[in-house]
């Protein structure tokens, strides 16, 4: 009888390649930065609040 937890289908693969690597990440981000801008424009006052605290953090940054 096979074992789920040894057999699974993940370790039958070959490893991943750097390239299917990065295409998921692409494909990640992408996602994300498509849900950001949903929420913005669902929240717009969120949005501008986060905005302007994410310009006073750069301004108050450090070299």
């Amino acid at each position: 009888m096979p074992r789920p937890d040894r057999d699974s289908p993940k370790e039958r693969e070959a490893p991943e390649t750097d390239a299917e690597r990065m295409r998921r990440r692409a494909r990640f981000l992408r996602e994300l930065a498509e849900a950001r801008e949903l929420r913005d424009r669902v929240r717009p006052r969120r949005a501008k609040a986060a905005r302007l605290r994410r310009a006073l953090r750069m301004r108050t940054f450090r070299w």
